[in-house]
């Protein structure tokens, strides 16, 4: 089994292939392009915490490199001055693969590509050769602010198990991943909830029955529907979730500073969500159904039954389950994105997935997106309500702090 050292160091790549380039507003400016074509880049590595974190460092690279030429707001994390007219378009295309080249060196060639593509359009000369010189000394101080942020620490995961008795030899995903430093909290358990639901509890019952029925590979409960859902939100982030932030891009009134911003506080939240949730998850380390339903005889409730062949309907993701991760990735995205928006007209919230074959799916408002989200974690049979109402409400108070900080000013 590789480490997660390992991984992040190779950048080794998947072949499975993420359909973004048809959602709305990928390519409403150059800023949601680099976007699409950067989350298709890195949704290739198998490791959705990892994927979300160079997320974050791409975004706030571009937006320093972005707001370096306009100057429209104070810097994040790395103050820089551009030299007058430098390209804004090259600046990003810059800011993007040079990241990209430090985080995923096995993707050169598809991230040498989008570069080229984003910089032919970009007329040769000063100003380019400006914009192409703010981009990478963006990229270069983003990525070396992020070296030390503890995401190389070493895995010292101890399994939970008694002397002899065997425990699956597979390694949980990024143990170590609550420790790491934030962008907008001060630490990885500063928003942590309070404990799982006792397992003699009523809710602990209620939630142990309905995952039991209808999150299960065969359940004759979950309709149709439910089922479309819960196949859709198999897929992780970032490539499900970033088209729902670029459905913003094309609002009236917007332009390529604005949006640089959007996305790199919709990434900096997004990194941190997982940081709460991993903080978290490995703090409690609470059974997933799979292994509570087959257990059931064992949590001391009379109102749970055993079903010792009780299959989920998506492969069970490797780390425990409270709280919901996509719930806490949903939750910060969308307010992030509802602040930003406000309450007046609103875009389709569009995104697709490449667990259903790159079908579409679309929301009203921002709340129905999330709950649709939370609603298939247990369909898919991965996660209990109690842990999707909590993941929605950590979320949502990462979302605050990062819209308090960094877009209300």
């Amino acid at each position: 089994m590789k480490t997660i050292r390992g991984l992040i160091s190779a950048g080794i790549g998947v072949l499975a292939v993420v359909i973004l380039a048809g959602a709305p507003g990928a390519h409403a400016d150059v800023v949601t392009d680099a976007n699409a074509r950067a989350a298709d880049v890195v949704s290739r590595f198998p490791s959705t915490p990892i994927t979300v974190r160079m997320m974050a460092i791409v975004q706030v690279a571009v937006f320093e490199s972005v707001n370096a030429i306009t100057g429209r707001y104070p810097a994040y994390r790395a103050k820089m001055t551009a030299a007058p007219g430098a390209s804004v378009e090259a600046a990003v295309a810059s800011a993007t693969r040079t990241a990209l080249l430090k985080l995923l060196p096995a993707q050169q060639a598809a991230i040498e590509a989008d570069y080229q593509a984003m910089l032919s359009r970009v007329p040769d000369g000063p100003t380019k050769a400006a914009g192409v010189a703010v981009g990478e000394q963006a990229a270069n101080a983003i990525v070396a602010l992020c070296a030390d942020d503890g995401a190389m620490a070493p895995d010292i995961y101890r399994p939970h198990a008694a002397a002899g008795v065997y425990v699956p030899t597979m390694g949980p995903a990024v143990p170590h991943w609550g420790k790491r430093r934030p962008w907008i909290m001060t630490r990885g358990d500063q928003l942590r909830p309070g404990p799982p639901p006792s397992l003699t509890s009523d809710t602990w019952a209620r939630d142990y029955n309905e995952i039991k029925a209808v999150g299960s590979r065969n359940s004759t409960q979950r309709t149709a529907e439910q089922t479309a859902i819960a196949k859709f939100w198999e897929a992780t982030a970032p490539a499900v979730y970033w088209p729902v932030a670029r459905s913003v891009a094309g609002m009236p009134g917007r332009d390529v500073t604005d949006n640089a911003r959007l996305l790199a506080v919709a990434a900096m939240a997004m990194d941190d969500g997982l940081i709460a949730v991993f903080d978290a998850k490995y703090t409690y380390n609470l059974w997933r159904p799979v292994t509570a339903i087959r257990n059931g005889d064992l949590d001391g409730n009379d109102a749970t039954e055993r079903d010792a062949a009780w299959i989920p309907f998506i492969d069970t993701p490797m780390h425990p389950e409270y709280p919901c991760a996509h719930c806490i990735v949903a939750g910060t995205i969308a307010t992030v994105l509802q602040a930003e928006v406000g309450n007046g007209t609103q875009p389709t919230w569009t995104t697709t997935s490449s667990t259903a074959n790159g079908s579409a799916r679309s929301w009203p408002n921002l709340e129905a997106f999330v709950q649709e989200v939370a609603s298939a974690r247990i369909y898919d049979g991965v996660h209990y309500r109690t842990s999707t109402e909590v993941g929605v409400a950590m979320g949502r108070q990462i979302g605050a702090l990062a819209v308090a900080k960094h877009l209300r000013n």
